[in-house]
Formats: C-alpha cells, structure tokens, sequence
C-alpha cells in the first residue's frame, strides 16, 4: 500500500516521491493562496475532510496521465511538475465525496488541456 499525505483538498504526496500528486475531476478551495478569506477556511476543511476520509478507510491511489500538451508531461509546463491521479477510499471516489458536500467543484480537462481552473468562492 502506498503512503502518501494529504497537501490540500485535491492534492496528496506520496511518501519517497520528489513531487506531488493532483487529484483530478475536481478542484477545491485553496489554503495557500486564497482569493478571499472564505475560500482560504473552506480549503482548510476540504483539506481536512480528505485526511479523514484517507483515515477512516481504504485508500487506493492510482496515477492517471495528466491533461497536458504533448512532451511536457513532468514539467513545470504541465501541472506544475506534479503527477497526476484519483484517489478512492473504500470503493468511492474522493472528489466526488468532496462535490457532494461542497467543499469541491466539477474541473474536467480534455486529453491535452484544461479549462479555467474554477474558483467560485470569492463571489462579490
């Protein structure tokens, strides 16, 4: 079983790995560089829920090709040099968890390229 730790809400280390892993199908708030106070306390308790998720059940990661052009992959030109991948815990998959009690949102990319990373927290 790999070992990893929770980064944010859509992002985990692998233990012994130099980068870390975006999860993908979703996005969630961010606690590092937040648009509004909002959106940096909903990213800590999308971060938070993820690590309890991951505690209470059985986690398995899987690496997925991230939606990047092509030749880039593990550069900083696609990602930010992370891997990218889907986490499920007991069967489920977390993003979904995450959409279902709105710490998260939907972010689909095609093979090659992704849309505006959505980040509707910070509404005026």
């Amino acid at each position: 079983m790999q070992e990893f730790t929770v980064t944010d809400g859509d992002t985990v280390h692998v233990v012994g790995e130099a980068a870390g892993t975006r999860l993908v199908g979703f996005n969630t708030p961010e606690k590092f560089s937040p648009q509004c106070e909002y959106e940096r306390q909903l990213g800590e308790r999308a971060s938070s829920r993820l690590r309890e998720l991951v505690a209470h059940g059985s986690a398995r990661l899987t690496k997925v090709a991230c939606a990047c052009a092509p030749g880039t992959e593990g550069t900083k030109k696609c990602n930010h040099g992370r891997y990218c991948g889907t986490l499920l815990v007991d069967g489920k998959d977390v993003g979904s968890i995450l959409i279902s009690e709105g710490l998260a949102v939907p972010f689909v990319c095609s093979r090659t390229s992704c849309p505006p990373t959505p980040r509707p927290w910070c509404k005026a």
